[in-house]
């Protein structure tokens, strides 16, 4: 079903043709099929609310001053029966049109009918798209990345949800490889140190030296005592691991769950070993040509995959040959797949096994380095690389006073996504992570995600909410409770406040459609904190509890629908909307 916006720009596009063809039919404009146009949203209201370049896109058409075909287009325009009062011709001939009181009464029609699923579209077609986020290595305890990347992930998976696609969220859980023999020998010399003291035991210094390895460690000897220290040291690390690791992914899980992230799958990157996922996609590859052997090792022909992928871009191979690009190692010499081997088993799994159209990864930025070469080792599996969009994300610093803060209050260590749930409530750090685009570097204001005023914006927000539910309260206790209204009551919103949140009402689909193919949330918190000022405004100047019976009922549906429309966004951001404060 189209929304009002979609019924007025169709309703532009039949008026342009119509008056085109009766101007042709009286010989006011020479023959000619109508050249394709563009209908714009005027950045100054003066210029209408839809303006069109009709008359210049089609200049060549009729061979005639686009002023001159834009003042007959108009003179050959009936407005009776759709959403303008007005139009006019402006500039070197632009088309302007004004709308009237029937759209701003068909706009509160749509939204109130929609109810929760106002913002909603087919736009996706029900594409089945994989996003991956987090994915934090289950070695240590989650840092402020994972905090701004969940919130984004999770928010840009709802955001799709809503544009109509069919969104699968994924946490990859690095449980092989490098990171787990060195969580096992972390693991193993504290351990050791508990019995034979740290001077007797050095702990490397490219091992984990968190406070939550010693943690872990004192856990398992606490179970177990000193008998793992006769047993082999094979034995010993593979014991810690086998302890110590489902401990910290069910840490993971929960720290998730606290912030509202439920995933439909956590994948374990060791089935690709086990499974031999791995060896096969290294297969493939050698297949396919892409692999060949020096010193003892497996590697993949980067260089030439991307320098291929590149020249069909239409790059040179003097910019090509700038960025250095060099081939990676599959398989080490000692016969262990690396992490990029399983990382392309990983990403086939997603795109050829499960079947997703499209997999969409959330990275740090410290990642971009791998971006292409992921990109490249699709093409060379046989995989478009436009079925992997890879989202990265800037750092994060916390602020407090004006200074960057890198210590928890409460424990004197680095700040954990944890300790941030336990210091910020989990809305505000759900909505202010949300309030830039992903590339841009952020600041996390501490001080103002806990404060309870308008320049909080998920405050601001939350408190627009509460005060609709309490206008509406109070005139239900008075016997003024809203109704059903006829499109002609709705037909008195004409005051500027009025008209002007109205409109911005309506552009919520779009917005969506806008955030989801932009893999940009920050679009919908904008979104909201503008709705909420609108409606200050519109409350500031327009008196609900009106005499006029008409009036009032129209002001309550208003008032309703941005209640809802309100509700909707933040429960979609997974932001609580209360009804007082």
């Amino acid at each position: 079903m189209k929304t009002t916006v979609q019924r007025a720009l169709d309703q532009i596009r039949s008026l342009v043709f119509d008056a085109a063809k009766a101007a042709q039919q009286s010989g006011q404009l020479p023959a000619g099929e109508l050249a394709p146009f563009n209908i714009e949203v005027p950045a100054d209201k003066q210029n209408g609310d839809y303006s069109t370049n009709a008359a210049m896109a089609n200049a060549r058409t009729f061979r005639l001053p686009p002023r001159k075909i834009a003042d007959t287009l108009k003179a050959n325009m009936d407005l009776a029966d759709t959403y303008f009062d007005d139009v006019q011709v402006a500039g070197p001939g632009f088309i302007n049109f004004y709308l009237g009181a029937a759209f701003y009464a068909d706009v509160l029609l749509d939204v109130h009918a929609a109810g929760d699923s106002y913002g909603r579209s087919d736009y996706g077609k029900g594409q089945k798209i994989n996003v991956e986020f987090v994915s934090a290595n289950p070695t240590g305890p989650m840092h402020m990345g994972n905090a701004r990347g969940g919130a984004l992930g999770d928010c840009l998976a709802a955001v799709l949800d809503y544009a109509g696609y069919d969104v699968h969220r994924e946490f990859y859980i690095n449980d092989a490889g490098n990171q787990i023999e060195k969580f096992g020998l972390s693991l193993d010399i504290r351990y050791q140190q508990i019995y034979k003291g740290e001077d007797a035991v050095e702990l490397p210094e490219d091992s984990y030296h968190g406070e939550d390895i010693k943690e872990r460690a004192a856990e398992f000897a606490a179970q177990y005592g000193d008998s793992y220290l006769e047993k082999s040291e094979t034995d010993r690390r593979k014991a810690l691991v086998d302890f110590a690791l489902p401990k910290n992914i069910e840490n993971m899980k929960k720290a998730m769950g606290v912030y509202r992230i439920d995933y439909d799958t956590w994948f374990s990157e060791l089935t690709l070993h086990t499974s031999g996922a791995i060896q096969d996609v290294i297969d493939l590859l050698t297949a396919r040509g892409y692999t060949y052997e020096k010193d003892g090792a497996l590697w993949y022909k980067n260089k030439q995959v991307q320098t291929e992928m590149l020249l069909r871009e239409g790059k040179s191979q003097q910019d090509i040959d700038k960025l250095e690009l060099k081939d990676d190692v599959l398989v080490r010499a000692n016969g262990n797949p690396t992490y990029f081997a399983a990382d392309i088993a990983y990403h086939r799994n997603k795109l050829e096994t499960r079947g997703f159209d499209k997999a969409i990864d959330v990275w740090g930025a410290d990642h971009h380095g791998h971006v292409a070469r992921m990109k490249g080792a699709m093409e060379a599996i046989g995989i478009s690389a436009d079925r992997l969009d890879i989202l990265l994300m800037q750092f994060v610093r916390l602020m407090r006073d004006g200074e960057v803060v890198r210590m928890s209050k409460r424990t004197g260590k680095a700040i954990t996504l944890v300790d941030l749930l336990e210091e910020v409530p989990i809305d505000a750090v759900r909505f202010l992570f949300n309030m830039r685009e992903p590339g841009s570097l952020m600041d996390f204001d501490l001080d103002l995600a806990v404060q309870q005023s308008a320049q909080n914006p998920v405050y601001y927000c939350q408190y627009a909410h509460a005060r609709i539910c309490s206008i509406l309260k109070k005139l239900a206790s008075e016997g003024k409770a809203a109704r059903e209204c006829a499109r002609e009551e709705l037909q008195k919103l004409t005051a500027p406040e009025e008209t002007a949140l109205i409109r911005y009402l309506s552009t919520l689909p779009d917005v969506i459609v806008n955030a989801a193919k932009n893999y940009d949330p920050a679009k919908v918190t904008h979104y909201a904190i503008e709705l909420a000022t609108l409606f200050h405004k519109f409350y500031n100047a327009c008196r609900v509890n009106v005499e006029d019976e008409a009036l009032l009922q129209a002001r309550l549906l208003l008032c309703i629908c941005v209640k809802d429309t309100l509700r909707s966004i933040l429960t979609m951001l997974k932001v609580d909307a209360p009804e007082k404060m």
